[in-house]
């Protein structure tokens, strides 16, 4: 099982309506399995900061948060997600420290 595989495995517990884990590793120098970006929509993040929601993704995921160089998290209640109707891009990689 690939690693993208498995943050979508364990990202299921939270229950989500929607997820996408997208590999963004190709815009990266780091290896093809270190970049990522999750957005999820779950109803539960209803009430919580996007601290809190961050870690509710950090405890689901564990120990695979190790082995991730970088995780781009966007966490959505369902109105939200409504509301938003999409999620930033992400910025390409100026190579320095990445």
């Amino acid at each position: 099982m690939s690693r993208q595989e498995q943050i979508v495995s364990a990202l299921q517990n939270l229950q989500p309506l929607h997820l996408d884990v997208l590999n963004e590793s190709h815009m990266h120098k780091h290896g093809n399995e270190s970049h990522y970006k999750a957005i999820v929509v779950s109803e539960e993040f209803a009430g919580l900061s996007a601290v809190k929601r961050h870690q509710k993704v950090y405890a689901v995921l564990g120990d695979m948060m190790g082995q991730l160089r970088a995780l781009a998290l966007h966490t959505y209640t369902p109105g939200e997600w409504t509301e938003k109707q999409g999620v930033p891009a992400s910025p390409n990689c100026a190579g320095v420290g990445h």
